[in-house]
């Protein structure tokens, strides 16, 4: 790099190309689980009834996941501030973690 104008521009390139673009960001719900206690919000479960609304993918029914909703190989498993995520169990692991400074961050726990 010529400058330090240049260094910043890069570093600014770097991190934009970085952040991560969500398609969707609610949970899919499970088909009927408003209407019973026992079936939780958040399991998903695919439907499998020959004549279900949510299969058939009807106008106006819960959406189903599919392979289109999958973020950006890149960006994939990146924390909001654009590292990836390292647990450190012990002192080995740190210096591990140091040696990686530009990629990973220290989580204490998953």
């Amino acid at each position: 790099f010529g400058n330090l104008s240049d260094l910043l521009i890069s570093i600014k390139q770097w991190y934009q190309r970085r952040v991560r673009a969500r398609k969707r960001t609610k949970k899919f719900i499970r088909h009927q689980s408003d209407r019973y206690e026992k079936l939780s919000k958040s399991s998903w479960r695919k439907p499998k009834g020959i004549d279900n609304r949510v299969r058939r993918r009807f106008k106006g029914q819960y959406l189903m996941p599919s392979i289109g909703y999958g973020s950006n190989k890149n960006t994939r498993h990146l924390m909001p501030d654009g590292f990836l995520k390292f647990v450190v169990h012990n002192v080995a692991d740190l210096e591990l973690l140091l040696m990686q400074n530009k990629r990973y961050a220290a989580r204490d726990r998953p």
